[in-house]
């Protein structure tokens, strides 16, 4: 198995349909042959976003298995774009990680995935004077009232995406020896990378999912016998972290506008 990582593609920000062309053709042209693409989030936006992974599907013929992530919901909200993802589960090429099992990428492999969300846990989430889009471009959280209820709001969102990844995790670690997890926010301090180095107390906050970092560890730990793999983005700074002897994050970097391969991963 031989399959593309790409994160933070963002491809809303692509002028017309003759870039979002050009771009589709580079990745099948220059990593052919392929099996098939991970995608870790921030793939376009609520309006255009069901229209986007079709397209992606189209052009590469290969199954395209995604998650979302914080810029994949502006405009819309949580419970409407997720509705809609669910409309594609009968569609052959692309599958939404969060609602389906695990995938089986080689006989000792296997991918699952959750979104993650900013969880507001680690820095300094009561005091931090960053604010980000999501917060009045995202439905659930524009309607969160004020610091407080804001955070009620993501760290309920975190422990969601975690339940839902203990769940699959241990569907996993029950087949596989290899377990690849995909998701959008890094789930560690130490796999926040910004420009070199690691974010901020004040950036913190919303670019980790420590819920989910949480249930990462546990896993690893239950399983000493199992590798772990997490793929993830939202920092648009690549990065590799090891957190145990059996669980490493990799954080992938990009660039608004100029979508781009992450890395080709091998399955044996």
């Amino acid at each position: 198995m031989r399959a593309l990582w790409l994160t933070d593609i963002h491809l809303d920000h692509l002028r017309d349909a003759a870039a979002f062309a050009a771009f589709a053709a580079r990745v099948s042209v220059g990593h052919a042959p392929f099996d098939g693409a991970i995608v870790t989030g921030d793939i376009s936006t609520a309006q255009h976003l069901k229209g986007h992974l079709e397209a992606l599907a189209a052009a590469w013929g290969r199954p395209v298995w995604f998650v979302l992530g914080n810029h994949d919901y502006y405009g819309g909200g949580i419970k409407q774009v997720r509705t809609e993802m669910a409309s594609l589960v009968s569609h052959p090429l692309l599958t939404y990680l969060p609602q389906a099992g695990p995938i089986k990428l080689s006989p000792t492999a296997s991918l699952v995935g959750i979104d993650g969300w900013g969880d507001g846990r680690l820095g300094r989430p009561e005091t931090t004077p960053v604010l980000l889009n999501d917060f009045v471009l995202v439905r659930e959280l524009e309607a969160s009232k004020g610091r407080m209820g804001l955070l009620s709001t993501v760290r309920r969102l975190g422990d969601d995406e975690a339940a839902r990844c203990r769940e699959l995790l241990a569907a996993a670690a029950e087949r596989s020896r290899r377990v690849v997890v995909a998701t959008h926010v890094p789930p560690f301090r130490e796999a926040c990378w910004h420009r070199g180095g690691i974010s901020d107390d004040d950036w913190l906050p919303w670019f980790t999912c420590k819920a989910v970092g949480d249930a990462l560890v546990e896993a690893a730990e239950t399983h000493p016998d199992k590798q772990f793999l997490v793929l993830c983005g939202h920092t648009h700074t690549s990065g590799t972290a090891t957190i145990l002897p059996n669980l490493v994050v990799r954080t992938g970097g990009a660039v608004y506008g100029s979508p781009k391969v992450e890395d080709v991963l091998e399955f044996a």
